[in-house]
């Protein structure tokens, strides 16, 4: 562990880890070395001796946290998959390595993928709810869509700003895709005021939506 972070910190970009900083507000700047995400995955690729480094929880630095999320992604046996993010879920703490990870694995393993998502919704933990919310919005938008999946997020109840982002997020992208099934959630005022209208800005900024559509969900928002 040592020498990986004497590596990361030779990769260090100043002025980037600024940036780093000021968009992932709720990590300590100590904790944050600056290097970019394809050096990051390099290492991740790289890595020798993976199963020793995934036993190291929790990290030290952010980037060991995106490393952890970059190595899992790549494992190919859905069960071992689902194990090792499940170990690392308690011990994410920000919305880059929450949504950095996207496991290969999941793609064709739904049928069973959709049957731990309840559990993650209803986490304390409220990264792993993000991480639950994600993976309904890019797995279960399109042929795998079921109308009920709305309603699974509609029901999360959380004051954590990173979560309701994710929700308003997926709400605006269930709009983009799924329309005539997720607008009465608009319509009837369903969701928290909060993300309602983060819902109703994001989705009309989006290119995926027509102008009339926008036009529609710019009268319901709630002031």
């Amino acid at each position: 562990m040592d020498m990986l972070q004497e590596q990361l910190f030779s990769l260090q970009d100043p002025v980037y880890r600024q940036m780093q900083c000021r968009i992932i507000p709720n990590l300590s700047a100590d904790t944050i070395i600056g290097v970019r995400t394809p050096a990051l995955r390099r290492l991740a690729s790289g890595m020798k001796d993976a199963e020793a480094f995934l036993s190291e929880l929790p990290h030290a630095y952010f980037e060991e946290n995106q490393i952890h999320a970059f190595v899992l992604e790549r494992i190919r046996d859905y069960d071992e998959a689902v194990s090792k993010i499940n170990h690392f879920l308690p011990y994410v703490d920000n919305w880059a390595t929450c949504d950095q990870l996207r496991p290969k694995a999941f793609s064709a393993h739904r049928e069973e993928l959709i049957t731990i998502i309840p559990g993650w919704l209803s986490s304390e933990h409220p990264y792993t709810v993000r991480f639950g919310i994600g993976m309904l919005m890019c797995h279960y938008l399109d042929k795998d869509f079921r109308p009920e999946y709305l309603q699974w997020v509609c029901q999360i109840r959380r004051e954590e700003y990173y979560v309701q982002m994710m929700a308003a997020w997926y709400f605006a992208t269930a709009l983009a895709k799924q329309y005539d099934a997720t607008l009465p959630y608009i319509l009837e005022k369903k969701l928290p005021v909060w993300v309602h209208n983060k819902t109703i800005q994001k989705a009309t900024e989006s290119y995926r939506i027509d102008p009339t559509q926008k036009e529609l969900l710019k009268q319901y928002r709630i002031r």
